[in-house]
């Protein structure tokens, strides 16, 4: 099945608040059966926070009911899937072709860098970008959501956390992220990781592995490669993971992205102002995003553009 948090507009719930629900989106993406429209066909009293439906046994309890199919997707903003994730793990280096690219050998480890949560973002919203980063990338990526806590879990065990998937953008400040010769600063900005459109969850995705994943820039394709091309698989990922760190429900883990970044690639271009970012992975549906370049003060100016100590 496909869940997606959804906000309706011109709705407010407490304290002025837009009004925020969730649903389960029919196989052709156009329409969905919020929360209310569950609870109503199926008498299950299902809670208001989305993570504890997916995570909380709610989910199992209504995935095989008959439920109605009757609101548009239309009609709501599509928000990131998860709203608080304890975690976002990204791997990089973890496409050959992506390493090699990059003039690099492709690690037998993960390599990994931790975005905070208040970079995710859902599909259709800016990537508001400000004005001193001058070299703003794209990555597509698979992500993982963990749907069952684990701690040194062996590979053979590993796919059975795995709650489900979504698109990720990993969006890359490259200019900060060479001065500072390390990833977390320049991947971290308010909004650059555009996620979603739902979660997929695993029954609906026969293999992880097999899955076309695209990038298109105004129209023009960058990026075209297949999940087959990541080196370390999810088994392996998770399991390396959690030899390093608890994995708790809601997490997110991007598990890399293949070739076609702008960065050492003579010719291509950085993002700008304006450019419309979509991307695509097979099964999993679309995120659609717009670049939006921002003046910031001085004072922010400053205390981004100094290497920290």
């Amino acid at each position: 099945m496909r869940i997606a948090r959804l906000q309706q507009p011109g709705t407010h719930g407490r304290e002025g608040r837009s009004r925020e629900t969730y649903g389960l989106v029919d196989a052709s993406g156009r329409t969905v059966s919020t929360r209310d429209d569950i609870t109503f066909a199926t008498g299950v009293p299902i809670p208001r926070s989305i993570k504890e439906f997916l995570f909380g046994g709610w989910y199992d309890k209504v995935a095989g009911e008959d439920v109605p199919y009757e609101s548009s997707m239309d009609d709501y903003t599509v928000m990131a899937p998860i709203p608080d994730p304890g975690k976002i793990v990204c791997l990089a280096f973890n496409y050959t072709d992506h390493a090699r690219e990059q003039g690099l050998s492709p690690p037998s480890d993960p390599v990994i860098f931790i975005k905070p949560a208040t970079s995710l973002t859902g599909t259709g919203s800016e990537i508001r970008c400000p004005d001193f980063v001058r070299q703003l990338d794209y990555e597509v990526e698979l992500a993982v959501v963990v749907g069952a806590a684990c701690k040194d879990v062996p590979p053979l065990r590993a796919m059975s956390h795995v709650f489900g998937y979504m698109v990720l953008d990993d969006v890359s400040a490259r200019d900060i992220q060479s001065k500072d010769k390390q990833f977390t600063r320049g991947k971290s900005f308010d909004g650059f990781a555009p996620c979603g459109p739902w979660i997929t969850t695993a029954d609906e995705v026969q293999d992880p592995h097999n899955l076309r994943l695209t990038t298109k820039i105004n129209g023009q394709i960058r990026q075209d490669s297949t999940t087959d091309m990541m080196l370390l698989r999810i088994p392996d990922i998770i399991s390396k993971l959690s030899r390093v760190m608890t994995l708790e429900p809601g997490d997110i883990i991007s598990t890399g992205t293949p070739a076609g970044v702008a960065l050492k690639n003579p010719g291509v271009p950085y993002l700008e102002d304006g450019d419309v970012i979509e991307m695509e992975i097979e099964g999993l549906g679309s995120i659609r995003n717009t670049v939006r370049k921002v003046a910031s003060t001085t004072a922010t100016a400053t205390a981004t553009t100094t290497t920290p100590s």
